[in-house]
């Protein structure tokens, strides 16, 4: 799958605007379709953020193309990269390191390296991808209405790599994977709080079976081991169902 460029046939009277300039929408709009559909098909946010990597190598000037996701922590974590060499990269600025990463998250902006030998910002980050023969670096965070959400990395061994078509199909890449992150992430937390409100009805049953107590105190119990051993709720459900026990407090 092939996404063609827009042609620059305008580049020397038209005026630099702060948004990148769209790609052709009658040659990109059936790829972002697709991908539109691959992501709504998606099953988490692993399959949903592979799903982004893999269109983005396929649509853009890049080697190697990975996605950060703010963790529920504030942390970033690494959910998907095309290569093991991402992973490196990431888990560098990850531990504490400085970078493009770092600062894009931070930030909410678009940050782009042009050229790794000419780049003195982060000189260890800087070192290290050109150890890795990475000589372009675009980061474009996915933002939601809720801030920040994680960044899309695309990493290219050609210096100057990213022209303005390639930022603006980026940022619409982005801009999909925000609202698919956002939802698959909804879904998940969703699906976790269901699976906990059953697990703890199941142990409520046996504690008011076993027991002979009603609900409010079967929750009561439950609540106060969880409180006691500094345990979630719906391991101490989990626990009770498993070994039909309270863990000790």
């Amino acid at each position: 799958m092939e996404l063609s460029r827009q042609e620059d046939s305008h580049s020397n009277d038209s005026a630099v605007t702060s948004e990148p300039s769209a790609p052709d929408e009658d040659l990109g709009a059936d790829e972002f379709a697709r991908l539109s559909l691959e992501l709504h098909d998606a099953h988490g946010v692993e399959e949903t953020v592979q799903a982004v990597v893999d269109f983005a190598l396929q649509a853009l000037n890049c080697r190697y193309a990975g996605v950060a996701l703010r963790a529920s922590d504030g942390r970033p974590e690494v959910p998907a990269v095309t290569d093991p060499v991402l992973t490196e990269i990431y888990q560098f600025q990850m531990t504490g390191g400085d970078g493009p990463l770092v600062e894009c998250m931070a930030n909410h902006k678009l940050l782009l390296v042009p050229d790794t030998t000419r780049e003195q910002r982060w000189p260890e980050w800087t070192k290290r991808v050109l150890d890795l023969g990475v000589h372009s670096v675009l980061d474009m965070p996915l933002m939601t209405g809720a801030g920040t959400v994680g960044v899309l990395g695309l990493y290219s061994i050609e210096p100057d790599a990213f022209a303005p078509d390639d930022e603006a199909i980026a940022h619409i890449l982005a801009r999909h994977a925000s609202v698919a992150v956002a939802t698959a992430r909804r879904e998940e937390n969703l699906a976790a709080a269901v699976d906990a409100r059953k697990l703890v009805g199941q142990a409520m049953g046996i504690l008011m079976e076993r027991y002979n107590l009603d609900g409010d105190r079967a929750f009561d119990v439950l609540k106060r081991y969880s409180q006691d051993t500094n345990t979630k709720l719906r391991d101490v459900a989990q626990r009770l169902i498993d070994t039909r026990r309270l863990p000790r407090g």
